[in-house]
């Protein structure tokens, strides 16, 4: 396996490329008690979200949200994701 990190908005769009656009979409969470959850909202804000003053120069940051928990991880997928 490959450890690979998505940092970019364009890695995000790019990395689920080869699969069907139809298929459903979860975020996995938490290796050591693995869950599954939906995506709920996406968000932009500027970079120094921590209740500082950004400057005008700080590049937006995009949040993709936590939905609702459907479940736990199958087992496939903890494997898969190298977590087991």
């Amino acid at each position: 396996m490959t450890d690979t990190t998505i940092a970019t908005v364009g890695e995000l769009i790019a990395a689920p490329d080869r699969y069907d656009p139809a298929a459903p979409l979860r975020l996995a969470t938490q290796p050591g008690y693995p869950l599954e959850h939906l995506l709920a909202r996406v968000a932009c804000t500027p970079d120094r979200a921590d209740g500082d003053s950004p400057a005008d120069t700080d590049q937006p940051v995009v949040w993709l949200g936590a939905g609702d928990q459907v479940g736990y991880v199958p087992a496939p997928v903890a494997d898969a994701l190298g977590w087991s």
